[in-house]
């Protein structure tokens, strides 16, 4: 049996003297507590983890982490991961939403007590939810 290659394309950026390897693919704990921001600058919060199809083996959406400490309660919101784009200058995510369009939609507020998985058509999103 032949197993696919995996071609990773990298170069090499200078940033301020230094050299560094970039590459096409990130792992996700890289991901994980990356910034997001929303179209206008403003930072919407901070990616809490991915969600994965299991079969397909590609990311579905991001839960965005909005909040915490200083900014009051702590919420989650689901992004679907096609929605979101990476600046490499800002070195963070970016949304074609503002954080009051995010909060719009669904979030978990109690802990455990959202179902992460659970996307029948029961919960209406925003417009911007769909693709």
């Amino acid at each position: 049996m032949l197993l696919p290659m995996l071609i990773v394309i990298s170069r090499w950026q200078d940033n301020a003297g230094e050299c560094a390897m970039v590459h096409t693919l990130v792992p996700s704990d890289r991901v994980e507590a990356a910034a997001v921001y929303g179209r206008d600058g403003e930072k919407i919060g901070t990616i809490e983890r991915l969600m994965l199809e299991k079969k397909a083996g590609t990311v579905s959406y991001a839960v965005v982490k909005c909040g915490g400490f200083l900014k009051g309660e702590t919420h989650h919101y689901p992004l679907p991961w096609n929605s979101l784009k990476y600046n490499v200058a800002r070195n963070a995510y970016e949304a074609d939403l503002t954080l009051e369009e995010l909060r719009s939609g669904r979030s978990e507020l109690d802990g455990e007590a959202f179902d992460w998985g659970d996307r029948s058509p029961v919960y209406q999103y925003p417009q911007y939810w769909t693709v």
